[in-house]
């Protein structure tokens, strides 16, 4: 056990470094990690003619459902999203962290109620160890934020790829709700689609990669996540006990169930636990878009009526959104599972 000078000292050192506003430069955490070379087939879909074809879509609905069941994972392809818009975003997060220090200064906060947060850890003065990651957050959806209020580097690009994933959530929302058994529409009606923040990753190449994480192990808290990343790997899930590498696929996004949809299906569809991993040789980039109801919305979200009977009772107390991520960001990336809070 730590003694209090320990404490003390932990927390000065971490203050000092946030006080630089510089982002990852030191390495704040010691735990070595395990990596695997398992060789498992990651789930990748085919979205392509999903709208207009009942045979196709039947497909990709059964699909959709075996991994959400199974991987709580899976990748897309045709998805709608055009290669331009995908490229410029990945350009826009590099043009924003290749800014010179003082830029990036002006927008460096730990104040969550922000438009645009700019920080190394948001969970930096909680966690047991800090991650070799820095980040910019921004609410997207369901107000948008008025050009001014984000980083010129990047505000065009980070306003229309918001209006593309937008679109295709909803399309993905439809063929989720299909694969639980339900209308199309549901989910959506539920309002599991109403908002959107978007997470702007950089993770620096590191001098020992084998001592840290660019992010440690952990789950989402939303509904669903949408991945975008460069062609640097990284991103790793874990699948029957193993750590899995998610392969990089050109054009393709990276999609996972949340905390919350895995609540609201009663466990039916899995919020996998899944990492990244640094390299001594490269940075990485990605941007991820977590799509929920509005992130301090008051909306009371519980095991769907349709998904509980007799014979399999509801495994939730129903929670609001604001609940849940208060409850998520106070526990910080600890390595436990915040949904075992909210278990009956």
């Amino acid at each position: 056990m730590a003694t209090p000078n320990c404490c003390c000292s932990r927390e000065t050192e971490v203050k000092a470094f946030d006080d630089t506003k510089t982002g990852v430069k030191l390495r704040l955490t010691r735990n070595r990690h395990n990596t695997t070379n398992a060789k498992l087939e990651f789930p990748l879909l085919d979205l392509e003619g999903v709208a207009d074809d009942p045979i196709k879509r039947e497909a990709v609905v059964d699909a959709v459902h075996e991994a959400s069941e199974t991987w709580g994972f899976f990748q897309v392809i045709n998805h709608g999203i055009p290669e331009a818009v995908l490229d410029e975003m990945i350009d826009g997060v590099r043009r924003f962290f290749g800014q010179d220090e003082e830029e990036r200064k002006k927008w460096y906060t730990r104040d969550l109620k922000a438009r645009v947060v700019y920080n190394t850890n948001f969970d930096l003065y909680s966690a047991p160890s800090a991650n070799w990651r820095d980040t910019v957050y921004c609410e997207m959806a369901p107000h948008l934020p008025q050009p001014e209020e984000l980083p010129a580097v990047c505000r065009d690009i980070m306003i229309e790829y918001t209006k593309q994933v937008m679109k295709l959530g909803r399309s993905l929302f439809q063929i989720i709700s299909e694969a639980l058994g339900l209308k199309a529409d549901h989910l959506v009606d539920m309002k599991c689609t109403d908002g959107l923040t978007m997470l702007l990753h950089y993770y620096p190449e590191c001098p020992q990669p084998e001592l840290t994480l660019g992010a440690s192990k952990h789950a989402d808290s939303d509904f669903l996540t949408v991945l975008l990343t460069d062609q640097v790997r990284g991103l790793q899930v874990l699948y029957k006990n193993q750590w899995v590498d998610v392969p990089s696929v050109p054009g393709a996004l990276v999609v996972n169930i949340g905390d919350l949809l895995q609540l609201v299906s009663n466990d039916r569809f899995v919020s996998a636990e899944h990492r990244v991993v640094v390299n001594s040789s490269s940075p990485r980039v990605s941007v991820a878009c977590f799509i929920s109801n509005a992130p301090r919305s008051t909306e009371i979200y519980g095991p769907i009526e349709e998904l509980v009977s007799e014979d399999n009772p509801a495994r939730y107390r129903a929670t609001a959104v604001e609940e849940y991520a208060t409850h998520y960001r106070s526990k910080g990336l600890d390595g436990t599972s915040a949904l075992s809070h909210f278990r009956v």
